[in-house]
């Protein structure tokens, strides 16, 4: 982990297997997300941890990390394209998700990391299930 995946000091390194597994799963993760429409982090953190074997708790910050980026960008390409989003929404989510996110991570560090993954597990399941509860019946 401590590894870098391209090296250029003191000479040209790659680590080109790895690279092209990250490279994958970014890809993957990216299309799916799009495609599907779903959250970056719900699909992040499972290919975090099965795809690049991460530990939990980086798998998270740098989940947190893409999901900042991708949502920036996606202001910046609709920024300008006539819809406008409900301002009073967006400061009540944030300030919602904002208190949320400390309460979690104070909760975080008195579970231990076997805990949250099946939490996280068993969440990612359920909603699995909810979803798909909900779209078989339209194709049928």
């Amino acid at each position: 982990m401590d590894d870098p995946i391209i090296t250029f000091s003191p000479t040209f390194a790659c680590q080109c297997p790895r690279a092209l597994k990250v490279l994958v799963t970014a890809t993957v993760v990216g299309t799916l997300t799009g495609f599907l429409g779903v959250g970056g982090g719900f699909l992040v953190v499972p290919a975090l941890l099965l795809a690049l074997a991460l530990p939990m708790e980086y798998a998270a910050g740098t989940s947190l990390v893409v999901i900042t980026i991708t949502s920036a960008a996606a202001l910046v390409i609709r920024a300008g394209s006539g819809a406008a989003p409900d301002w009073t929404s967006v400061a009540i989510l944030t300030a919602m998700s904002a208190a949320a996110a400390v309460a979690g991570a104070r909760l975080a560090d008195r579970v231990g990391t076997n805990r949250l993954q099946v939490a996280f597990a068993v969440l990612v399941l359920g909603v699995a299930v909810y979803t798909a509860a909900r779209a078989v019946p339209a194709l049928l």
